[in-house]
C-alpha cells in the first residue's frame, strides 16, 4: 500500500484538485497510482475535470515525485494516514470529500479504521448557558458510560465540556482541529489538549505547524460529521458552526439530534430550528440512549452471533469475499472495493448476484447491507 499512499500525497499537492475531485478520480480509476499516468481524455472523463484543469494536471505532474513526497512526509510528519492506510477511518472515507491526508496525534484505536467504533459527535456554541453546559455534561457522561466515543472540535464552550466530561468518565474522545495537530487553539486549552492526546486522539487535515485560520474551522466540521454515526447539537444560535456540522451530518446520512431550548434563549434557537426541520429531539439521557441503540452498529454483534446459528449459504470464493464485507450496517460500494482484491466491475457483478439470491439489499447512494433472515 506504500505506493498508493504516495499518490494520495501527490494528488493532494496538485493545485486546483481538492478532496471531492480526488475521491472522484479514485473512484474512476480504482487507484490514484494508475490515475497519475492518465492522458487528457481519461482525465476529462472524470466528473468535474474540464479540459483546462486536465491540461494543468498534465503540465504539473512531471514536477512532482510521489516517492519523494512520501519520503519527505515520513521525515517531517510521520504520523499521518491516507485512505490507502488501513487505519484511515472507514466512515470518514465514505463521505464525498474525505481528507486525502489526515494527521494524528495520540492513541489511534484500531476500531477507527474498521468503522466499528460507536462515535457520536457533540457540538454547540462557544458561549453556552448553564443549561447548555449541564445537559452537554450529562448527555456526554451517559454516552461515555455506555461505551460511546465522543468527537468534537476542542473549541471553547460545548466542545470543551463534551471532551472534558468524556475524559472524566474514562472515555475515549477524538478532537478534530482547524490547525495542525501540534498547535493548541485556543491556547488556554493546553491542559485539555494534553489530556486528549494522552487518553484519546487529535486529528487534522492540516500539516503540522498550521496556525489558526477562519476558513479552516468550517472545513474541519465535515470531518466531525464524517467520523460520527450521529451528531448531537446541545445548544447553538441560528448562525453557528455547529449547525454547519449538523447540515453536513444530514447530507452524509448521519442522524442529527438537538436539545430543545427555551424560546427566550437565543443561544439555543438553532437547536429549535433543527428540530423544526426534522432533527431528532433529545428528551433526556434514557431516551437518547434508546434512540442511539437502534443504530445498526449496536445490533451488529448480536446479529453476528445469531448468524452463526443459521445455515450459511454456499457461495463461490469471489462471492464469499464480497459477502463477508457486507453486514447489517450499510457500507458503500467504494469501501467494499477498497477491502477486497477485485476491480469495481467484478464487485458490482458479485453484489448483483447476491442481491438476486436475496442475501444483500442495495440502498440509495450505492450502499449495501445484508438482508435479515426470513422469519
Amino acid at each position: 500500500m506504500a505506493n498508493e499512499r504516495a499518490y494520495w500525497l501527490a494528488w493532494a499537492a496538485l493545485s486546483g484538485v481538492g478532496p471531492v475531485l480526488i475521491k472522484r478520480i479514485y473512484e474512476q480509476f480504482g487507484s490514484l497510482a494508475i490515475a497519475w499516468d492518465a492522458d487528457l481524455p481519461a482525465l476529462v472523463a472524470v466528473d468535474g475535470i474540464g479540459g483546462k484543469l486536465a491540461e494543468t494536471i498534465i503540465a504539473h505532474r512531471p514536477h512532482l515525485s510521489p516517492t519523494d513526497l512520501l519520503e519527505q512526509q515520513l521525515k517531517t510528519s510521520p504520523n499521518f494516514w491516507t485512505p490507502a492506510d488501513a487505519a484511515y477511518p472507514r466512515l470518514l472515507f465514505e463521505i464525498t470529500d474525505p481528507p486525502p491526508v489526515l494527521y494524528y496525534r495520540g492513541n489511534a484505536a484500531p476500531e477507527l479504521g474498521q468503522g466499528s467504533l460507536p462515535i457520536v459527535g457533540v457540538v454547540g456554541t462557544r458561549s453556552p448557558s448553564n443549561y447548555g453546559k449541564r445537559w452537554t455534561k450529562n448527555l456526554t457522561a451517559a454516552l461515555t458510560r455506555h461505551g460511546f466515543t465522543i468527537v468534537s472540535g476542542l473549541a471553547d464552550g460545548i466542545d470543551a465540556v463534551a471532551h472534558q466530561a468524556c475524559l472524566e468518565h474514562q472515555g475515549y474522545t477524538v478532537a478534530v482541529l482547524g490547525t495542525g495537530v501540534d498547535v493548541v487553539y485556543p491556547r488556554h486549552h493546553q491542559r485539555l489538549y494534553d489530556a486528549v492526546v494522552e487518553k484519546g486522539l487529535v486529528l487534522s487535515e492540516y500539516a503540522n505547524g498550521t496556525a489558526p485560520d477562519r476558513s479552516h474551522f468550517p472545513r474541519r466540521n465535515r470531518i466531525i460529521a464524517g467520523l460520527s454515526r450521529a451528531v448531537l447539537v446541545t445548544e447553538a444560535p441560528q448562525r453557528s458552526g455547529a449547525l454547519i456540522t449538523a447540515r453536513l451530518a444530514n447530507d452524509y446520512g448521519r442522524d442529527v439530534y438537538a436539545l430543545p431550548s427555551s424560546l427566550d434563549n437565543g443561544r439555543g434557537r438553532g437547536c429549535l430550528e433543527l428540530i423544526n426541520q426534522g432533527g431528532h429531539i433529545i428528551l433526556g439521557e434514557k431516551e437518547l440512549l434508546e434512540a442511539l441503540g437502534s443504530l445498526p452498529y449496536l445490533a451488529e454483534a448480536a446479529a453476528a452471533d445469531e448468524a452463526k446459528l443459521l445455515p450459511q449459504p454456499e457461495l463461490s470464493n469471489e462471492l464469499n469475499q464480497v459477502y463477508a464485507q457486507v453486514s447489517a450496517d450499510p457500507i458503500s460500494l467504494d469501501s467494499i472495493v477498497l477491502s477486497v482484491e477485485m476491480n469495481t466491475g467484478s464487485v458490482l457483478s458479485a453484489l448483483l448476484q447476491l442481491e438476486v439470491m436475496g442475501l444483500v439489499a442495495c440502498l440509495p447512494g450505492m450502499q449495501y447491507q445484508r438482508t435479515p433472515p426470513a422469519a
